[in-house]
């Protein structure tokens, strides 16, 4: 995904805000972390360029360990269990929910280490050839960059619509 994980968490926490609008939790900071977390797993482009020179996919880094994610929900929905104030768990919930997310949609058409660190090997739904130079020719002329066109529809729709009942 080039665009669609920006618009994806702003849907996600949008209409989770919507559905949870009673439990205590700002709307506004609902979706930010929601948002926050959709795009977190790609903070790793800093380490990618600055750092490591794209010498390895930066879907290798730690940042894009399905485990990671998992056992960050895990650990907020313990916290969540034990807490007295249920607010900042929530925030932590959706926060890894939505990096979770991310790698779900990573997974269409670029490689995810579901099984890392345990095992070396990418997974993929599908595969972008690469036909075009520069590199991200190939994935916006590629069939599934419409499915992140429709996820950035859908958050404008969504935004839009918020706007007006304000």
């Amino acid at each position: 995904m080039i665009i669609g994980h920006l618009p994806a968490g702003y849907v996600f926490a949008e209409i989770l805000a919507r559905k949870l609008s009673n439990i205590g939790v700002d709307h506004r900071h609902l979706v930010l972390i929601g948002v926050l977390g959709a795009i977190a797993p790609d903070l790793d482009m800093l380490y990618f360029y600055l750092v490591d020179n794209g010498q390895r996919h930066h879907h290798t880094y730690w940042s894009h360990y399905p485990v990671v994610w998992l056992g960050l929900l895990a650990a907020s929905v313990g916290w969540h269990r034990l807490a007295l104030n249920k607010s900042r768990t929530i925030l932590a919930i959706v926060f890894s929910a939505g990096g979770f997310m991310h790698l779900l949609l990573d997974t269409i058409v670029g490689d995810i280490w579901w099984l890392a660190p345990f095992l070396n090997q990418p997974y993929a739904m599908f595969t972008v050839p690469a036909l075009y130079t520069p590199w991200w020719l190939n994935f916006i002329l590629h069939w599934s960059f419409a499915l992140e066109l429709l996820l950035t529809l859908w958050a404008i729709v969504l935004w839009r619509r918020k706007a007006v009942l304000l």
